[in-house]
């Protein structure tokens, strides 16, 4: 297998030929990764609007919805990492 002139789209399937499917897992890990990540960001996000908040109350309304805002942002990079991981098992892995 000449490997030096593949890209890494063509070097998954001689891999995965080659009986290394574990590839595929490390792959997918990589990409729950980014979900465990995203849960500790939205508990930082919503520690610190908390905190914005307790330090001025009269600005809570405009506090929570950039609060709410900001955890839809990252919660959609946890599904993008979600929907990744399923191709990479399903699609590359088959």
């Amino acid at each position: 297998m000449e490997v030096m002139n593949m890209g890494l789209l063509q070097l998954l399937p001689a891999l995965i030929q080659e009986g290394q499917a574990g590839l595929i897992a490390i792959g997918a890990g990589i990409c729950v990764c980014t979900g465990t990540f995203s849960s500790i960001g939205e508990g930082l996000i919503c520690s610190h609007a908390i905190d914005a908040i307790s330090r001025n109350p009269s600005e809570a309304g405009r506090f929570q919805k950039l609060m709410i805002l900001a955890v839809a942002l990252d919660e959609s990079t946890a599904i993008y990492a979600l929907v990744v991981a399923m191709l990479i098992i399903f699609v590359v892995g088959a």
